[in-house]
């Protein structure tokens, strides 16, 4: 793929799913345009069949990042499959992670296959010969052993995610948040289980949601912020020219979204504690 003079291009979050709105992506291509890149966040995929018609009629490359839906699935497809290639990360703390760094790029493509293999070992064909600008990729084989032996268990850790998942469904189905939609078309497999504080005030210095999180802190249950500030107000991406506003969706759930404890060995006792914490954070 020849990424020469390309430039990122952002589009708005759908408010429901938080994954790209698909609405936008159309009027947001310019003969620059080389590739999409749905993000399948926090454990659930984006609305691949748009994406891929979008990307066939313009000729374009789709390159799904899935590095935190590992096992999910997009009307019964996995996800990484789909696309033209599927990035995955083996950060320790994704659904299947190394004991270090690690990562994962899948195509069917010959072509882009060997350009990977090219790209993540210094840009060699062949020991001594660099034929591309490429990096040190190379993930050790200490990190491949043990995510051989982890890959046994991802099924069941999935299955324990998404059990959990659905009891902090039902716990939280009365208190002042808004629990994860799973649209119709997704299997999703919960990286993070990511509630929605609706702010009281629509103020990015003291959003509602901050008083949720001091409220479990109180209470010594860790939470999370995935994630506090939008891609395009980030100081790398200033010289796109964004501001606050061109985004309204992304920048709402930036206020609003907080991750609360999801890992495979939750006890019933402690998604119970997590969840009445919740329940009375306004007490």
């Amino acid at each position: 793929i020849d990424y020469t003079g390309a430039k990122a291009v952002f589009v708005d979050i759908d408010p429901v799913s938080l994954t790209i709105d698909v609405t936008q992506i159309e009027a947001a291509i310019t003969e620059r345009t080389k590739a999409i890149l749905p993000v399948h966040l926090y454990g659930q995929p984006a609305d691949m069949d748009p994406i891929l018609d979008i990307a066939r009629r313009y000729g374009l490359t789709v390159i799904e990042d899935a590095a935190q839906a590992h096992r999910a699935e997009y009307k019964g497809q996995r996800v990484g499959s789909i696309g033209d290639l599927g990035c995955f990360s083996f950060y320790p703390g994704k659904n299947l992670g190394a004991y270090g760094e690690g990562g994962m790029v899948v195509t069917n493509n010959p072509k882009y296959a060997l350009t990977m293999q090219t790209l993540r070992d210094w840009g060699q064909e062949r020991k001594y010969h660099h034929v591309l600008k490429g990096y040190n990729y190379r993930m050790d084989g200490l990190q491949g052993a043990i995510l051989r032996v982890k890959l046994r268990h991802l099924d069941d850790w999935t299955q324990a995610r998404r059990a959990i998942a659905i009891q902090y469904d039902q716990l939280l189905a009365k208190a002042d948040v808004i629990t994860p939609t799973v649209m119709p078309y997704s299997h999703h497999v919960y990286h993070i289980y990511a509630v929605r504080v609706p702010s009281a005030v629509r103020s990015a210095q003291s959003p509602e949601r901050d008083l949720l999180q001091q409220r479990l802190n109180d209470h010594s249950i860790q939470t999370g912020i995935h994630y506090p500030i939008p891609v395009h107000l980030q100081p790398a991406y200033a010289d796109l020219g964004h501001k606050a506003g061109d985004f309204p969706h992304s920048e709402l759930a930036a206020q609003e979204v907080l991750s609360l404890p999801m890992f495979a060995e939750l006890s019933p006792v402690q998604i119970e504690t997590v969840s009445a914490a919740v329940r009375g954070y306004r007490d």
